[in-house]
């Protein structure tokens, strides 16, 4: 099945400004995270590993619904207003209503806490270092693991096609919405 490319072309104003975001550091102050610092080592958007080909930006995901609105709530200035211009996020609780499919499909923190699914750098999880990857920050063998677990998550594509009609959105809704929290775009299979 063919995908449409995520990156667009740029105007040559666009090009300068990401050019010039490259060797940017970024300081993060949130909840989860005071005084962490990281460099933009790449152009937003760009120079992914070949081996990951995520299927949705950030930007898209968490408009169509995600982490049930709760996720990035408090840490909006580290990454661009754009991404929030149609978010879907409920800054007080977690609110499955507002993901894509509706329904809960994600683990608590504690259980990626338990299971060590979680770097220092990145406190929140797979998305926030997808996020910052996306950004442009560089770490090869965080980014090394975390693009294998992508990998892995591919399962859960095919168990739909084999278990479900060819475009009944209905169908596993938990499983589609937790391929959208993995940057593969569930609405398709």
């Amino acid at each position: 099945m063919k995908r449409k490319p995520m990156v667009q072309s740029k105007s040559s104003n666009q090009a300068e400004n990401l050019k010039r975001r490259r060797g940017k550091l970024v300081i993060v102050n949130d909840k989860m995270q005071q005084g962490y610092r990281y460099v933009l080592a790449e152009p937003i958007g760009r120079n992914f590993d070949p081996e990951f080909k995520p299927e949705l930006t950030p930007k898209e995901m968490l408009a169509l619904g995600v982490f049930g609105g709760k996720y990035m709530t408090d840490c909006r200035q580290e990454f661009p207003s754009s991404w929030f211009t149609r978010a879907k996020l409920s800054p007080a609780c977690r609110n499955n209503t507002l993901n894509y499919f509706g329904v809960d499909a994600s683990q608590p923190l504690s259980v990626w806490r338990r299971n060590g699914w979680l770097h220092d750098d990145d406190p929140r999880g797979w998305f926030q270092w997808y996020c910052r990857y996306f950004m442009g920050r560089r770490m090869p063998q965080e980014d090394s693991r975390q693009i294998k677990r992508w990998k892995a998550f591919r399962r859960h594509i095919a168990q739909i096609r084999q278990n479900c009609e060819p475009g009944d959105p209905f169908c596993r809704p938990r499983q589609r919405q937790a391929l959208l929290h993995w940057a593969y775009d569930s609405r398709i299979i």
